[in-house]
């Protein structure tokens, strides 16, 4: 990993129309607090969601729009996280295509989601290698940011792995420039006689004995080094592990804790199970979807006692309530004390209670499309700017630059 790397995110949503409540505690929440601790980069991927809905694009400009007001309604704050639009930077695309040059269709093809997702959408024609190769899409989104950190699911990790295993690919078959040994001793010099000493201290002990304690040592090092270059702390910790200049980082999976978030039927939330509550969706919606959400089988009448396990509002209630309304729930439930639409009603002020200040904030951006646009505009430059100084490196590197 680069030392710039280290502190970089990168994380995206397909725009498949408005945000729901499943969005916002698997994904969002994490954003948010991300957004504090690290250089984010967060972008609307509508690439990606040509790769299975290449035949329907109609809703992809307005979702992309959408998306991006409901991450600012949540809190994303454009002045700590960078906002923009996968197509907007097309470096992405150039990183995609000389990426597709070294790697092997074979890396693609063992990618779980590919079979996976035939399986699960056996009626649109996913035989397209934009399916198959949106893996490597992914990877070219994270490489380009040289980002060291991506926070993903465990379903995933597989694609992290992938990633890993292309920057490693292209390090070696490019990172062996004329000079690399020479260069980075030169490079070492320049940090000063007795941190030069370290650094080469460091290195023999790591090279011979493979300690990952010294790798550490050395990377601490060289980030703590003032007076030498970008260029020179790539080559010298590409010098360190023993390889050549690091041109594009490993990232390392950033896992996310498993959303718990339930949908109405008690299933995960999903656009395509048909359970879901809007991100901003209005509060009369909202309550009548949960009025006449399921319940226990086993209560049919008002009377009838049942078990808080077999029902999906006692999902929500984990979710949404207190120690003090769970006892009350289950003990109402399970005595007939309370009916289910009783039942409900704290789940329903919670719900609500929590939407508020999104749905509240959402009519402000929704009011000024312009300043919403403006965002997305300047993000857009900021993830370009970016994204131009990694092809620069990568053009250089596989004798591409003509200048």
């Amino acid at each position: 990993m680069t030392i710039a790397a280290n502190k970089r995110v990168l994380s995206g949503m397909r725009p498949t129309g408005q945000l729901h409540l499943g969005h916002y505690h698997g994904v969002l929440k994490n954003w948010i607090q991300l957004q504090h601790e690290f250089e984010c980069f967060f972008f609307v991927a509508d690439w990606h969601a040509l790769t299975t809905s290449y035949e329907d694009t109609g809703i992809i400009t307005e979702s992309a729009f959408d998306i991006v007001v409901d991450w600012l309604s949540v809190g994303i704050n454009p002045g700590e996280a960078t906002l923009f639009v996968q197509s907007r930077v097309p470096e992405h695309a150039e990183l995609h295509l000389l990426l597709s040059m070294i790697t092997p269709i074979s890396w693609l093809e063992r990618v779980p989601s590919y079979k996976d997702q035939q399986e699960k959408l056996k009626e649109k024609d996913l035989s397209t290698y934009g399916f198959l190769g949106y893996p490597l899409l992914q990877a070219a989104d994270i490489l380009i940011y040289k980002a060291g950190h991506v926070p993903v699911g465990e379903d995933q990790v597989a694609h992290i792995e992938l990633t890993r295993e292309v920057a490693r690919r292209f390090n070696y078959l490019y990172g062996r420039e004329p000079g690399f040994e020479d260069k980075a001793e030169a490079a070492a010099k320049k940090m000063g006689k007795k941190n030069a000493k370290l650094y080469f201290d460091i290195r023999r002990s790591y090279q011979e004995t493979g300690d990952p304690e010294a790798l550490d040592k050395g990377r601490a090092l060289l980030e703590a080094q003032q007076n030498i270059s970008l260029g020179d702390r790539e080559r010298l910790l590409g010098y360190l592990e023993g390889g050549g200049k690091v041109i594009l980082p490993e990232p390392q999976a950033l896992l996310t804790p498993e959303s718990k978030m339930p949908g109405l039927d008690g299933e995960k939330m999903s656009k395509s199970y048909g359970n879901t509550i809007g991100l901003r969706e209005a509060p009369e919606s909202v309550t009548q979807k949960f009025r006449t959400m399921p319940t226990d089988p086993a209560r049919v009448r008002r009377t009838d006692p049942g078990d808080p396990a077999k029902c999906p509002v006692w999902k929500w209630h984990e979710v949404y309530s207190n120690d003090e309304v769970r006892s009350w729930a289950r003990q109402g439930c399970t005595t007939a004390g309370i009916g289910c639409l009783d039942c409900k009603q704290p789940v329903i002020d919670a719900v609500l209670k929590e939407q508020q200040p999104i749905r509240e904030r959402a009519v402000e951006f929704l009011a000024e499309p312009e300043a919403v646009r403006a965002i997305i505009d300047e993000g857009c430059e900021a993830a370009r700017d970016a994204a131009r100084d990694t092809l620069d490196d990568v053009r250089q590197v596989m004798n591409l630059a003509y200048r």
